[in-house]
């Protein structure tokens, strides 16, 4: 009598099949942790001692040198060309964020925290709108055409509100110069967004509304870190 061995030709040939899927599969996963690390909030970590103090940073052929310390996400801390960076610096003395404490659901603090931080976005802009030529001509079409207000150099105009910027008021001062839309109070403080750009790049910080009322030390800051990091504005 014939004797069949325990294992068939087909169970080897299965086999042998599920190997190179295994092997894809952990590739994968290892793959997607990977991603996973550089993508992750960096919030609560501190950049390693052997790290340059700046980075030299190509936005749009435009060279800055950043504070590493200041770069808000982890894939973003390397040097040469890159699409856009994202920054923040303490206020008003502009040094950079130390690191911030882990909370967990038994340390959280559920109170509102004030800001104490300019954000900054420095971008490509790709012959987009120019953030002057935007101010000068498409604003304007959306104002409200009630009077405006001025405090202390900086006046104040709303935004229509059937328009775009419907919840923003526009702020503009000429010494310093200033040009920053800002939401209004509500569940959330107004926040303000003034942009300027340089060579290939788009500069966009964003700060407290609350601040102006302190807008020319709020200019002033600005002006300075843009300085820190590209030199004089041409």
């Amino acid at each position: 009598m014939t004797m069949f061995s325990a294992t068939s030709p087909r169970n080897g040939r299965a086999r042998s099949h599920l190997l190179p899927i295994a092997i894809g599969s952990a590739f994968a996963i290892a793959a997607l942790a990977l991603v996973a690390y550089l993508l992750w909030p960096t919030w609560g970590t501190v950049v390693g001692a052997s790290a340059p103090e700046k980075l030299p940073v190509s936005i749009g052929n435009t060279l800055f040198n950043v504070p590493t310390a200041a770069i808000r996400m982890k894939i973003q801390r390397h040097s040469g060309p890159q699409e856009r960076i994202d920054l923040d610096f303490l206020y008003p003395s502009l040094e950079t964020p130390g690191a911030l404490k882990h909370v967990t659901a038994e340390n959280v603090d559920a109170t509102m925290q004030p800001i104490d931080r300019i954000f900054l976005s420095i971008a490509a802009h790709h012959d987009a709108l120019a953030p002057e030529t935007r101010v000068a001509t498409i604003y304007p079409r959306y104002l409200d055409p009630a009077p405006g207000t001025v405090d202390d150099g900086l006046a104040m105009r709303k935004f229509r509100a059937e328009t775009p910027y419907g919840s923003e008021d526009l702020f503009s001062a000429t010494s310093p110069p200033l040009s920053a839309r800002c939401t209004r109070d509500a569940a959330t403080p107004g926040m303000c967004l003034t942009e300027r750009r340089i060579g290939g790049a788009d500069l966009t910080f964003r700060f407290p509304r609350s601040w102006l009322g302190n807008w020319r030390e709020v200019a002033d800051a600005m002006e300075k870190l843009t300085a820190q990091m590209f030199g004089k504005r041409s």
